[in-house]
């Protein structure tokens, strides 16, 4: 009724390919040094240097090397890079928690921690018009 396959299915398990594979750690490792590096790309924009050399210092552990440190400026608005800032390492958690990395979650945290308060103060005094 059927005609038998004859050639190897798409489905059948790649375990005898031969590109390399990386564990699941790895990839962990690979995505939680991606958002730290872009996390400080906007915190040395910031100008915030001690959180960034922190950051630095977890992004050079997961990669075995320094990280490239962000030289140019966006013009982007103070409010809009701690907004992003603030995503990054809200994401950098999330990975640091699947990972069961504490020192990079503590990290995270505090940064979102910093860039959350920085967007909660205010940013100029307010002058009511008409008080004496």
């Amino acid at each position: 009724m059927y005609e038998p396959i004859r050639s190897k299915s798409v489905h059948t398990s790649a375990d005898n390919a031969d590109f390399p594979h990386r564990s699941r750690e790895d990839e962990l490792d690979i995505q939680l040094a991606g958002h730290l590096a872009a996390l400080l790309a906007v915190t040395d924009e910031l100008g915030l240097t001690a959180l960034g050399e922190r950051i630095a210092q977890q992004v050079a552990r997961l990669r075995s090397a320094p990280p490239a440190r962000h030289a140019g400026r966006s013009e982007a608005p103070p409010a809009a890079l701690h907004r992003r800032a603030h995503a990054l390492a809200g994401r950098a958690l999330v990975v640091a928690a699947s990972r069961a990395d504490t020192a990079v979650a503590i990290l995270a945290a505090e940064a979102m921690d910093t860039h959350a308060a920085a967007l909660s103060a205010p940013t100029a005094p307010t002058v009511l018009v008409g008080a004496p």
